[in-house]
């Protein structure tokens, strides 16, 4: 492509995507370090209790181990919760490993083997003998929903539930026609391909260089700094890329701990590599207890909804998210009862998973709203347009835009909704009954404080960074385009570098507030660049751009010349020959402006259709379209975007038919720790994914009028799913997944 012609808006392949297929791009447990030293993690085996003795001899006596930590001989580190604490932890008291003797949680860390190899540690780590007093434990939220509780202390980030409008409980009661269920999903593991590693290279004089599996590399700097009482110069951690993370990358788990810890007490490089079991045994989606009630009169006009949830979380943390207050967003009601409580399960502290809280209240509206529109014998997408939400009703405030009724419209042509027959079980194929869902999706649309740097070379070369990540959303790509774009540039001369910890500094990856918060980051920094260049390129003798403004130039094919008449141009190396210039850096920071924050509320919608066909007798259900109608502003790179859907959309699918984690409450641990177990969608079970980005102009939101889009795709498909199962069979379903036993078995069928 010329580098007159915008990168943004067009489809661009991943810059990084060759680094990727021919294995140069280096993930966490792939760098290495002379004398690297391998460390391996001993779990606990009860859920609750403490360690009685731990035995290590055995471990020590084998050739190659160098040492065995446990509680009892770790080194010493800060004694203060808050020093544990990282850049999104909940309120509470953060996990420690190998702390003391208390045993919070199956699979809990009680010690780390250090050996010359890996095999070694390995074989070391099956000799390390624990002997536990084990205590009662409670791994149930359903046995525990009577201690459930409002947390004293919010989550930072995470908005309560506002408080009620009208009198749901009145309404309700009044309204000729209502629905009311209890919906629940299972808890859900992370499961990215790369699993959570360190690497810790010793560089002596007590400086370290990491490589961590991790969403924001400054988060981890800080907590190993905070943690281990080092100056911030001495850490550095580099995370150019990492193989999934889906927000069990947020947070610094344990392996970090473990892997600095050892590094810092034997003065040696040590990694250390969790299982696929040991992922298991942190962070998941939580189980959450949802309780829906919708009162509507006879037109199908809401009354009011009452939504209730109790969420799971740690003995040590209160871990939030926004699950109930969708249901006051979403759609125009007067009266809405919202309420969220907490209940102490013996777990590790649940972790934020793709979109968090909205796939889980969601599913419970969504559904809840189309049993509604049975009840009424209403189209279930003409019951959610006549209760359009025109304004963000939970806070009074206008959007900053808002295309939902546009998706709603795009998609539904695509799909060809208007030949949908309206009773369940009137589709079908041969022995296949066929079903079609509706359901909405909504996340926020937001951005967070950022700072890039940007840095023209003579021979014309770019370079931005900043310190985030790219966990495979594209972020190298869309940066570079972005830059690309601000300087006239090809992409080929520009190179995005992300992923550690002594760049400009930036937030975590996640929320879907990157392309927002780094890209409108990179653009101011571009700007002061193009700033310079343009001062530069007026003092030159003889100039073609002598008493140009900004608003009279623009940057093309490597030139800077006058829009109105391009001929008169300067090539930006011969600029920066000429003005003496080696190099143009320039750093600047992006911030939301208050004053939108304070005015409007930002989302990203989107209308989710779904076709299933279910076999009759056996119970086989297979997805075979989706089409997801996305409003989402701009588009930086469809491409990339459209992968982003597409990977959100397949794993609603398998919330809704395949993922859970099961747990047996007799000994509180996870049982089917593997993905032999714990399934998980291939390549056959995923058809036809259609996605459609509907046109939205965003000038409020950010600089760039970008949203979001890593979260939107999961966010109403395992609702449309479930919709779609009750149209193919009058069967509905109120439990994800939706596996054969429910099925055919008996459930609830709501009432005529």
């Amino acid at each position: 492509m010329s580098s007159n012609t915008p990168y943004f808006g067009s489809p661009q392949s991943r810059v990084d995507g060759k680094a990727k297929v021919t294995g140069e791009a280096k993930y966490a447990a792939e760098f290495t370090a002379p004398g690297l030293l391998h460390g391996v993690v001993v779990s606990s085996g009860i859920a609750r209790g403490k360690i009685a003795a731990i035995n290590t001899e055995a471990a020590l006596a084998v050739p190659g181990v160098v040492q065995v930590f446990t509680h009892e001989n770790r080194p010493r580190t800060a004694w203060r919760s808050k020093n544990y604490q990282d850049d999104v932890a909940p309120p509470g008291s953060p996990f420690r490993a190998l702390y003391d003797a208390e045993i919070h949680y199956s699979g809990q860390p009680v010690a780390l083997v250090v050996a010359e190899d890996f095999s070694t540690a390995r074989h070391a780590a099956m000799l390390v003998q624990v002997r536990y007093e084990e205590a009662p434990h409670a791994t149930d939220v359903v046995a525990v929903r009577g201690a459930a509780y409002v947390p004293p202390k919010k989550r930072s980030g995470i908005a309560p539930p506002p408080p009620p409008r009208g009198d749901a409980e009145k309404a309700l009661d009044a309204a000729p026609h209502k629905v009311a269920g209890e919906y629940r999903i299972a808890i859900e593991h992370h499961n990215p391909m790369e699993p959570h590693a360190t690497t810790v290279v010793w560089e002596g004089d007590g400086r370290i260089t990491v490589h961590d599996k991790i969403q924001g590399a400054q988060n981890s700097q800080k907590y190993v700094s905070n943690v281990f009482g080092l100056s911030a110069d001495k850490v550095r951690v580099i995370s150019p890329f990492v193989g999934g993370a889906f927000g069990s990358g947020l947070r610094p788990q344990y392996q970090l701990f473990l892997a600095v810890m050892a590094a810092l007490e034997l003065e040696r490089s040590v990694r250390v590599v969790l299982s696929r079991e040991q992922m298991f045994t942190f962070g998941y989606r939580p189980d959450v207890l949802q309780d829906v009630s919708i009162g509507a009169a006879a037109d199908g006009v809401l009354q009011a909804i009452r939504h209730e949830a109790i969420s799971g979380t740690s003995q040590f943390e209160d871990y939030q998210e926004v699950v109930v207050n969708w249901s006051g967003l979403l759609y125009h009601c007067e009266n809405v009862a919202l309420d969220y409580k907490l209940a102490k399960i013996d777990t590790y502290t649940p972790c934020d998973m793709r979109a968090p809280g909205a796939p889980t209240g969601l599913f419970a509206l969504e559904s809840a709203l189309d049993e509604l529109a049975h009840a009424l014998k209403a189209d279930p997408l003409e019951l959610r347009l006549r209760n359009y939400a025109e304004k963000d009703e939970n806070e009074g405030k206008p959007f900053t835009s808002k295309e939902l009724r546009a998706a709603y419209r795009e998609g539904a042509e695509r799909f060809g909704w208007s030949r949908r027959s309206p009773e369940p079980r009137s589709m079908r194929e041969g022995r296949e009954l066929i079903g079609w869902g509706v359901a909405s999706g909504v996340w926020e649309a937001q951005m967070m404080k950022t700072s890039a740097r940007a840095t023209l070379t003579a021979d014309g070369k770019l370079e931005v960074a900043t310190a985030t990540a790219d966990i495979g959303t594209g972020t190298y790509t869309i940066l570079t385009q972005i830059g690309a774009d601000a300087l006239g540039l090809a992409m080929e001369d520009v190179t995005a570098k992300i992923g550690d910890s002594s760049l400009p500094t930036s937030p975590v990856e996640g929320g879907s507030w990157t392309a927002a918060s780094a890209g409108s980051a990179v653009l101011a920094a571009c700007d002061m660049v193009r700033a310079r260049l343009l001062g530069a390129a007026r003092g030159l003798p003889d100039s073609p751009l002598a008493g140009a403004a900004m608003e009279d130039v623009s940057f093309a094919n490597g030139r800077i010349g006058l829009s109105a008449d391009p001929l008169r141009s300067l090539p930006l190396t011969e600029v920066m020959r000429a003005a003496g210039l080696d190099r143009i850096e320039e750093e600047q920071t992006a911030s939301p402006s208050k004053e939108m924050q304070k005015t409007y509320s930002s989302y990203t919608h989107s209308a989710v259709f779904a076709e299933v066909r279910v076999d009759e007798e056996l119970g086989v259900i297979r997805v075979t379209r989706i089409v997801d109608a996305v409003a989402a502003g701009r588009i930086i790179n469809p491409k990339t975007a459209r992968s982003q859907i597409i990977g959100g959309v397949v794993w609603g699918m398998s919330m809704a038919l395949t993922e859970e984690s099961l747990q047996d409450h007799n000994l509180g641990r996870f049982m089917n720790h593997n993905l032999a177990e714990y399934h998980v969608p291939v390549n056959a079970d995923v058809h036809d994914i259609d996605v459609i980005f509907v046109q939205e102009d965003n000038d409020k939101g950010n600089p760039l009028g970008v949203k979001g889009l890593g979260e939107i795709g999961i966010c109403g498909t395992a609702a449309a799913i479930a919709n779609a199962v009750f149209h193919a069979t009058g069967k509905r379903i109120r439990s994800l997944p939706i596996t054969v036993d429910k099925l055919l078995g008996d459930v609830a069928v709501p009432a005529e």
